[in-house]
């Protein structure tokens, strides 16, 4: 798979940048690539290990005449350094981003006069953990890309750009960025802002013996595993994409609100209705968990993006006798490990997959 992209910079090597760096190394070995970082042993790690050029920490100028530019850095470092960027900058190099949230990077493009140079990205991949050390080579595969051209950015450059995305494994969709953080907002940032308040809830009206916490399962640990992430991560984000969160909040009030009338009323034709339309809303998702009340025996496990690739290991559970309840590929893979989810029926056969699929070298991940 050949391009003619033949170098690019990255600001910033952590879990995303070093991630996408070492995908860009496996897939086109001839890219040039060189990085920068806050840490000059991120930088050796990566010379090292045959990810990058340089052995040494880059002034910006040399990063400036390369064909892209990623940063990778959290958003205000991003801007800052835009501005850094915006008198040194080649005029064929493009910039691009990383972030969860674009407008703060598109608004501080726009004023800074770099919108024909600067195409917004955010790879829906990643977990908890952090630093060049957790990123692979496969944490793209078939995970959503959303790219965000500029009101300026020509239509070509889009598509030369959406086009390298998808030599990544990685599937490319183009959309505003505006229209792209509402959306981040409903089926993510709110989610999180939901899950802490729940949780917090719950432990302020705890008894003194612990109950809640003592019995906790099904239901509410389900709905709440998302509070165990980054508290300074949400923190930036609940920040950043402020206006949209807000949005999203008034309008699940509402639904709060209505929801809440028919339990008040006792309308139970309504409640029906409600919960049937939600259910079938839900089902309707690629990969379906099992029901709230229900253990759930899942793992993840990185798959390359090969003909066969998972017929191969549906045969190979199959064959040692492990049966599969759920199997699906993982689009959005923010907060998730590995790239095919596998349901099996019991913890006996969840253990026996774990087992065996390690033995054969599958990079297995389980909650």
């Amino acid at each position: 798979m050949d391009t003619d992209i033949r170098s690019i910079g990255f600001i910033g090597l952590g879990l995303i940048g070093g991630s996408i760096a070492k995908t860009i190394r496996r897939v086109h070995p001839h890219i040039r690539l060189s990085a920068t970082s806050g840490h000059l042993s991120t930088i050796t790690q990566a010379y090292e290990a045959g990810v990058i050029d340089n052995d040494y920490l880059p002034e910006l100028e040399e990063l400036a005449g390369m064909d892209y530019i990623f940063l990778c850095t959290p958003v205000q470092q991003n801007i800052h350094y835009l501005r850094q960027l915006k008198d040194i900058l080649s005029p064929h190099t493009i910039i691009t981003d990383v972030g969860s949230v674009k407008g703060d990077i598109h608004r501080a493009v726009i004023s800074l006069g770099l919108e024909r140079q600067f195409i917004g990205g955010h790879p829906m991949a990643g977990s908890e953990k952090t630093g060049f050390a957790a990123s692979t080579a496969y944490l793209l595969e078939n995970a959503y890309y959303v790219i965000t051209p500029s009101a300026k950015t020509e239509p070509a450059q889009t598509e030369r750009y959406r086009s390298f995305v998808s030599t990544l494994g990685a599937i490319p969709l183009v959309s505003g960025y505006d229209q792209h953080d509402f959306a981040t907002a409903s089926i993510s940032h709110l989610p999180h802002v939901l899950a802490y308040s729940l949780v917090n809830m719950v432990q302020e009206i705890d008894d003194s013996k612990n109950t809640m916490k003592t019995i906790a399962a099904g239901g509410f640990r389900d709905m709440t595993r998302i509070a165990a992430s980054s508290p300074l991560m949400w923190q930036e984000i609940c920040v950043s994409n402020q206006r949209q969160l807000l949005r999203l909040m008034d309008l699940y009030e509402k639904q709060l609100r209505k929801i809440r009338g028919f339990i008040e009323q006792n309308a139970k034709e309504e409640m029906i209705s409600y919960f049937t339309e939600a259910k079938n809303y839900r089902d309707s998702l690629t990969i379906r968990q099992t029901g709230p009340l229900q253990p759930v025996y899942e793992l993840y496990c990185d798959l390359i993006d090969e003909v066969g690739g998972i017929a191969t290991l549906a045969t190979l559970l199959a064959s040692n006798g492990i049966n599969i309840k759920n199997i699906g590929i993982v689009h959005n893979r923010e907060y998730e490990d590995g790239v095919l989810h596998i349901e099996l029926y019991d913890l006996k056969s969840l253990d026996e997959a774990q087992a065996l699929l390690t033995r054969y070298h599958y990079t297995v991940y389980r909650r």
